[in-house]
C-alpha cells in the first residue's frame, strides 16, 4: 500500500512504517540482466547447472547489488510525495547482505521512516530499509537509504 504525502508535511512522516511491498520474483533472466550490465558474470549467478552442482547455495544466486537496486523500484512503490519537481536517491549510510537470494526466489521490501532533515532547497529522508526473502527467517538485505526531494 502507498503512503501518499504532500511535500510541506514530509517532516510529520519521522517514525511512520511505510508496510511492505508486493511480493516479486527474482528470475534467472533478471539475474543475467544485472551481469550484463554490471560486467559481474560469475558462475554463482550466470550458470546455474554449475551454481546447483558446485555453489554452497544449492544453486544460482542473485547478486548482492541487485537485491540492493530493487530498493528503488520498491521505494516508489510505498512512499508517494504530492508537490516535488525531483527525487534523489542521495546514497547509503549502511548496508548488510545478510542472505543470499535464490533465484525463483520472492522478495519484498519493508519500511520505516527514521529522520526527515531540512537541506537546500528540500528535506533529505532516512529510510530504514529491509528486503526479506519469503519464507526466509533472515533478511537479504537490511539498508539504511537516503532519499532527497525537492519542490
Amino acid at each position: 500500500m502507498t503512503t501518499t504525502v504532500a511535500y510541506a508535511d514530509l517532516p510529520s512522516l519521522v517514525g511512520q512504517d511505510l508496510g511492505f511491498t508486493d511480493w516479486i520474483e527474482v528470475t534467472q533472466e533478471r539475474v543475467n540482466v544485472f551481469a550484463d550490465a554490471t560486467d559481474d558474470d560469475q558462475w554463482i549467478h550466470t550458470d546455474p547447472e554449475r551454481a546447483t552442482a558446485e555453489s554452497p547455495f544449492g544453486g544460482p544466486i542473485a547478486h548482492g547489488f541487485l537485491t540492493l537496486s530493487l530498493t528503488i523500484p520498491f521505494i516508489t512503490e510505498l512512499l508517494d510525495v504530492e508537490g516535488v519537481t525531483t527525487k534523489v536517491n542521495y546514497g547509503l549510510d549502511k548496508v548488510r547482505f545478510v542472505s543470499p537470494v535464490k533465484v525463483g526466489a520472492r522478495v519484498r521490501m519493508g519500511a520505516v521512516i527514521a529522520e526527515v532533515t531540512e537541506v537546500a532547497g528540500g528535506y533529505q529522508l532516512v529510510i530504514d530499509q529491509t528486503i526479506e526473502i519469503e519464507g526466509g527467517t533472515k533478511p537479504a538485505v537490511v539498508a539504511r537509504g537516503l532519499s532527497r526531494f525537492y519542490a
